[in-house]
């Protein structure tokens, strides 16, 4: 989803520090600008020393999905987002609970991440070529694949987007969901109603409510908001996609030490799926004398101590979070309320697009 007003923003936000940093003060050295961009020597520094020397994570969340990132009563968070910000937290500190989690809608995001309220986005956003580019981001790999769905009343006999001709549907306003509603009802040249609202909230609300007769977002959006639905089973997602919507943990541009970090900390999960280490058998496994295994869980070569993480970061990663495969189970899969099939999100050697770059 996308708010060209808010990238455009981020944008700008982008090129202050940038400009600032430039500037030598009177010393010689470079005066401090925002918190991770300041060095005596003009180098900007890389937030991932920024968040070693915290001794935390700040961590973007949306905060409202089930299995994705929610906060209960008690305030702990879950989901296969909030996973991801442990798994990070778990290689830098060897302790998931290290996070600070900020609740970020969607016209926020950007903003809270450029400015350096939040070391990175764990959120339900999407990988565009905009966002990679003009807008300054960078997308770690994804870990979620996903598309934009439509969710019905069952009652209201709507079996296809044909079906809402002359009819209403609820979606968050200036987002890339309302820009690909258009154009599939245009494409088909159906005449319906968008009822539009500015944040997620809103739109489930009215939907709830009755006020349009279909609610479109992402596809796993909705199977998890449905779940919060007064009598969810009235409520049917239809058999259509609309887009592609893959969705991955997001840094800043220019730092590519920290980019680094979040990118192969997901990777990591990913291999370790792959290589069949678990949770449950991490010790046994680090007695393998597979040479491929040893060089993933650091205990040969200093993949992990070369880009600035604790040789053994995997094995913190496995020990405190486990790999993909346990990550998506817990949260949407069997293991979970949703009983989520892979699908798209298996690995690649059981017909799924997950896949990690080789670990040498």
């Amino acid at each position: 989803m996308r708010k060209w007003s808010f990238l455009l923003s981020a944008a700008a936000l982008i090129a202050l520090p940038l400009a600032s940093c430039a500037e030598p003060a009177s010393n010689g050295s470079t005066e401090e600008t925002t918190e991770g961009a300041s060095s005596t020597t003009g180098t900007p520094t890389s937030r991932l020393q920024t968040v070693i020397d915290r001794g935390e994570l700040v961590c973007g969340v949306e905060g409202n999905i089930p299995g994705f990132s929610f906060v209960d009563d008690t305030g702990t968070y879950s989901g296969l987002d909030v996973d991801t910000c442990r798994a990070v937290a778990a290689a830098l500190f060897d302790d998931p609970e290290k996070v600070v989690y900020r609740n970020l809608d969607s016209t926020e995001r950007f903003t809270a991440l450029v400015g350096g309220e939040v070391d990175m986005l764990a959120r339900n956003t999407t990988w565009t070529i905009s966002r990679d580019t003009s807008a300054g981001l960078e997308f770690a790999p994804t870990t979620f694949y996903d598309g934009q769905g439509m969710l019905v009343r069952e009652a209201s006999g709507i079996t296809d987007l044909e079906g809402f001709a002359g009819r209403s549907v609820c979606v968050e306003t200036g987002t890339t969901t309302e820009l690909n509603l258009t154009d599939q009802m245009r494409d088909l040249g159906v005449d319906f109603e968008p009822v539009v609202f500015q944040d997620a909230n809103a739109a489930y609300a009215a939907y709830s409510e009755g006020r349009c007769e279909g609610m479109t977002s992402d596809k796993s959006q909705l199977v998890a908001r449905r779940s919060t639905l007064p009598n969810p089973e009235e409520h049917v997602l239809l058999e259509v996609t609309m887009s592609k919507e893959p969705l991955g943990p997001v840094t800043i541009n220019n730092d590519s030490a920290w980019f680094d970090a979040v990118k192969w900390t997901t990777y990591a999960m990913i291999e370790a799926e792959e290589l069949g280490i678990t949770q449950a058998n991490l010790e046994e496994r680090l007695q393998d004398e597979n040479p491929g295994v040893r060089r993933f869980l650091g205990l040969e070569g200093e993949l992990g101590t070369e880009m600035g993480l604790p040789n053994d970061f995997t094995q913190r990663i496995i020990r405190h979070v486990g790999n993909y495969g346990e990550v998506f189970e817990r949260n949407l899969g069997q293991d979970s309320v949703f009983e989520l099939e892979r699908g798209q999100n298996a690995l690649w050697t059981d017909g799924g697009l997950l896949y990690s770059p080789p670990f040498r």
